[in-house]
């Protein structure tokens, strides 16, 4: 198994769930974060002085089997990509266990 975590674009949200959804991942956690990468934050004047905020951004986490990572990956890219500077990043972690609680099921069985 492994967690993908995807930082993306809060206006690309409807699109990566519809996407994921057509092929049978609903179980998503969305966060919403705040922070930059290569573009940096907007600049904004604040009593006279220059002040760098950041961007509101979204955390998408999704477990998923091994088998199907690259299908997973190849979704969030088609559908949260813009082409332009800010569209995100993907960071792929193992996951060594996963336990449904009502259940009791254990491994892929609980994903």
């Amino acid at each position: 198994m492994k967690k993908i975590d995807a930082i993306i674009r809060p206006s690309a949200l409807r699109s990566v769930l519809d996407g994921l959804s057509s092929v049978g991942y609903s179980g998503v956690t969305v966060t919403e974060v705040q922070g930059h990468g290569t573009q940096k934050g907007i600049t904004e004047s604040y009593r006279g002085q220059n002040v760098e905020s950041l961007l509101p951004k979204l955390q998408l986490s999704v477990v998923v089997n091994d088998k199907k990572i690259n299908k997973v990956i190849e979704i969030l890219i088609m559908t949260a990509r813009t082409g332009e500077i800010g569209d995100g990043k993907i960071f792929v972690s193992p996951v060594t266990n996963a336990i449904r609680i009502r259940t009791g099921e254990k491994g892929d069985k609980a994903i």
